[in-house]
């Protein structure tokens, strides 16, 4: 057995860069996606106090981040939603489907007392499959 362990960190400036850990890093198959806040990475700041707006942006970070390992969004195995409220699960489910469309990865859903910066409605991260030509024989209908 080999006692080398390989991991990959990256950063992309189409997401908002943490001081504290870096947006993916890669390990064996699977790439974990950090914790994507509604931050605008242009701006540096929360986007409206929308709960759709911002569960937009966090999905956005994490296709910036995703496109940044040079994969797709069908390529999202898993997604972790941690929502302030969970009344606005609805509104972030309409937001979700449109960024997978042909396929639901698998998706926790945690309702929280806080989230890590004042006005966060939602925070969400991700784990990105690395193997390539993995997609399930048939995906499962909508």
């Amino acid at each position: 057995m080999n006692d080398t362990i390989i991991k990959l960190s990256r950063n992309t400036d189409r997401a908002p860069i943490s001081a504290t850990s870096t947006q993916s890093v890669a390990f064996s198959h699977y790439n974990n996606i950090s914790a994507q806040l509604p931050i605008d990475s242009k701006t540096g700041t929360l986007v409206a106090a929308d709960i759709t707006a911002q569960a937009k942006q966090c999905l956005d970070n994490i296709k910036a981040i995703v496109e940044s390992t040079e994969h797709l969004m069908d390529d999202v195995i898993k997604i972790n939603v941690f929502l302030k409220d969970i009344a606005d699960m609805t509104a972030v489910d309409t937001v979700y489907r449109t960024f997978f469309s042909d396929y639901l990865p698998t998706r926790n859903v945690v309702m929280v007392a806080e989230l890590p910066m004042s006005g966060a409605l939602v925070q969400m991260d991700a784990l990105l499959s690395n193997g390539e030509g993995t997609h399930p024989q048939a995906p499962c209908e909508l």
